[in-house]
This record gives structure tokens, sequence and C-alpha cells, in this order.
């Protein structure tokens, strides 16, 4: 039997992420019947990932239909799902934006994430439209930052919300690297998004983690000499992860690797040696070229194959479903199909040592009693000291800078990024930013409470 439901996407734009969701939507049978929103304030990026996705459920023989709309109100409307993967500002906002900060001496825009309102503003505003419209929808934020959205949005809201985040699947890339069948392998990865540790790291039940460190003291120099990256994003078993895992005890997994220690990112020389070739990482201007032009080939492709009935979009994205949890989760609380996964939360004490309503990303059973986060063990004091608990300062300072609308806030955070070397330089870098144009909401949301 299966329980038609109603999912609004947001952001349906994000045409790769949407058409994933609709596979696995149209191979998950306990979901056959429902019905998908596609909202995007850009109407023909949502009405191309419509098309393709009715095409897409009729060469399968699905029973999903499928409607986009470019009113967020009417979307939400009888949603019993609702996953913002939207980001207000694209690639070419963020690469003006660091144009603007490397003009202050700032490498690749040092640690400068002045542009977080935009996506938080969205983020809250989803939700409390969800009060108003379908206050017992579930809202999934897939889009960044997951971290502070999440704690955001449970803290400002009663609507029941997750955040989800791919990273973890990293651990896959470990097992392949050194040599392990990854489907092998159980983990466990808690912390915040996009900074998690492998507390447990077992094949075929045994701890391995010995294997790790034999394949370190091996292999990993050859590895290092000779791997060139795959994508913008190889860096899992980068210098910079065995570094972090020789500081700290314990191996960091997806981001936590790119987000972790200021002296990976001084330079383009300090990149290049922590992070594979050719780019040094993802974040240099080089892999966000790459990435700019791989998506706009991509929304090209895509737009092309929506509107020509020759394409076969099924041997375009295939037949076999994806690892993303977004619809094993929808399965799970509407069909009682219970998982495991892992999931942003409000803590409520699942890791020791943050605050109850502060967003962790921990292991939880997922069934239609709801998501119910495992309690996980403390993780160790020299993680929390150095990598959790900043990570926390600094999403508060964010949220509290959000809250009030105090640009002081804003030019402290300035002030703490390891690329700035005077006072007056923060001033600058952070004044020109607010000046560019796009900005002017951001601009006039913060002040200075007395003249500085």
């Amino acid at each position: 039997m299966s329980s038609s439901i109603k999912v609004t996407v947001i952001g349906a734009g994000s045409a790769t992420f949407s058409l994933a969701l609709v596979k696995d939507l149209c191979l998950t049978p306990g979901l056959a019947g429902s019905h998908v929103c596609f909202m995007d304030i850009n109407a023909k990026k949502a009405e191309m990932v419509c098309r393709l996705a009715t095409r897409y459920a009729e060469e399968l023989g699905s029973q999903l239909t499928f409607e986009w709309s470019t009113d967020r109100p009417a979307s939400l409307q009888d949603a019993n799902f609702v996953i913002n993967t939207a980001t207000v500002k694209n690639e070419y906002d963020a690469r003006d934006m660091r144009e603007v900060i490397d003009r202050h001496g700032y490498y690749y825009g040092g640690e400068i994430r002045v542009d977080r309102y935009y996506n938080l503003m969205l983020m809250l505003g989803i939700a409390r439209d969800m009060e108003r419209i379908c206050p017992d929808a579930w809202f999934i934020m897939a889009g960044n930052p997951v971290f502070a959205g999440t704690t955001l949005v449970t803290r400002e809201t009663g609507i029941k919300s997750i955040g989800l985040c791919h990273g973890h699947y990293h651990y896959r890339d470990i097992a392949k690297t050194i040599g392990l069948d990854p489907d092998k392998v159980t983990f466990q990865a808690p912390g915040l998004n996009h900074m998690i540790w492998m507390t447990d790291f077992l094949y075929e039940g045994k701890d391995a983690y010995p294997l790790i460190d034999e394949w370190i003291a091996t292999k990993a120099e050859e590895y290092w000499a000779t791997h060139v990256a795959t994508g913008t994003h190889d860096v899992q078993m980068s210098r910079s992860a065995v570094n972090q895992y020789k500081l700290y005890g314990l191996f960091p997994i997806g981001d936590t690797v790119r987000h972790t220690g200021w002296w990976y990112h001084t330079d383009k020389e300090a990149k290049m040696r922590w992070f594979p070739p050719p780019w040094g990482g993802p974040d240099t201007h080089e892999a966000r070229a790459v990435t700019r032009s791989t998506k706009d080939t991509r929304i090209a492709e895509m737009m092309e194959g929506a509107f020509d009935a020759k394409t076969s979009v099924v041997a375009v994205f295939g037949a076999q479903k994806t690892r993303e949890q977004h619809v094993p989760i929808i399965d799970g609380l509407v069909n009682n199909h219970e998982g495991q996964f892992q999931v942003n939360v409000r803590n409520e004490g699942a890791l020791a040592g943050v605050a109850a309503d502060v967003a962790v990303e921990v292991p939880a059973i997922v069934n239609a009693k709801g998501v119910q986060p495992l309690r996980v063990k403390p993780l160790p004091p020299k993680v929390m000291v150095n990598c959790i608990l900043p990570n926390v300062l600094s999403m508060e300072r964010t949220l509290l800078g959000l809250k009030t609308g105090d640009r002081a806030q804003l030019l402290l955070d300035v002030l703490e990024s390891h690329h700035t070397r005077s006072y007056d330089q923060a001033v600058a870098v952070l004044e020109d930013v607010l000046a560019m144009p796009g900005y002017e909401e951001m601009a006039k949301h913060y002040r200075y409470p007395k003249s500085l």
C-alpha cells in the first residue's frame, strides 16, 4: 500500500538535486501517487525541472504528478514535506564578492562569510510561512548553512525541522583508498555539520582504524605524490586530513577536512601542499571556476533535454536510487519504514558538551514516531575545545548579528579572520562588501549601534 503526499521543493532550479529527488521518489513504491511542487524564483528553471521530472516519471511508469511555481506561499499549500535547497546568491555573486575581498589582501576571501544573511533569512522565512500555511509539515533543510540554519529555525519556530548533508558518506572514500569494501564498513561520525569526526570505523565488525594507520605509514606518501583529484572536493585522504588525524586523534570526515585549520588556507602554495592537484582543494579561484562551468554546462544540457522529446531522461539520469537520505527519511516517517540516518537536529543531550538548543549532526532512528537522535559517545576533549566549541561560538556570533542587526558583530567576525592584518583593513573590506550591488538589503539590516 502506498501513501500519497505532497513534497514542495524550494530552490528547485538546483536541477541535479531536484531530479535526484524525483528519481528516488519514483523508485519508492510506498510513495506512489505523490505530488511534487517545484518552486523557484526563476520560472524558466522551475519549468525545465518540472518537464524533466514529468517525462522521467512517465518513462518509468510512475504515478507521481508534478507542478511548478514561482509563488512560495502557494507552493506550500497542503505540503507534507518542504525541502529547501535554495541559495540566494549564486556562484557568480560569490565570485564577485571574493574579487572585492581579494583586493583588500585576503586570499580567496579568507574566512569572511558575511553573505550568510540571505540564506538564513530565507530559511527562517520559509519556516514562518509554514507555520501559517502547513504547520504540520516537515521542513528538511538541504541548503547551506545547515548548522546555523537548523539551529535558527528550531529556536525561532515550532516547525518540525531537520538538516541534511551528504558529507558523512566520505567515510567510503577512506575505505576505498585503503582497499576495503565500503559496503562492509560500519562507521559513526558525530559533531556539527561540516565538522564531524569519525569515532568508529569498523570493517566486518572489527576496528579498522589500525588499517588507516598502516596505510598512512606505508602508502600515504606515494598516494600524495601521484594522486590527481577526480573532482574539486576530492580531499578526504589529503595531507590535510591525515594531519588533522594526527593533531586531534580522530579522522575528519567530508567538509571537515577543508573547514578545520586556517594554516591549510593561507595562500595558493599552502593549498597545493595540503590538498591534491590540480586545484588544491575546492576553495581556490581555479576550483570554483570549474564548479561554475560544470553547473552551467549541466543546466544547459538539461534545458535542451527538457524540450527535446527524443531524449530519454531515464538514459541520462539512470534508474538506480541515489544515496541521498531525503526520500528514505520521508518514507520512514510516512510509512514507518524504519532506518538509521545521519541528521542535523537540536541536540537535547545527543552529543555531550553542546547546548541543548544547538543543532548537532548525529545518527538518528527514523520511523512513524519521528526523528529520534541517538546519544553518541562524547568526542575527545581536544576535538571539543579546538574544533567543536569554536564552531559553535562562530555560529552564535552569526545568529547574534542576524538577530540584532549589529554591524559591529560582522566587523568582529572579520577581525577574527587569520587573514586580517589590521583593524582598518577589516573595516574597509566589510564596507566594500556591503556596498556591492545586490547587497542593499543586507547593508540596511546591519547598522552600527554607535559611531565607530
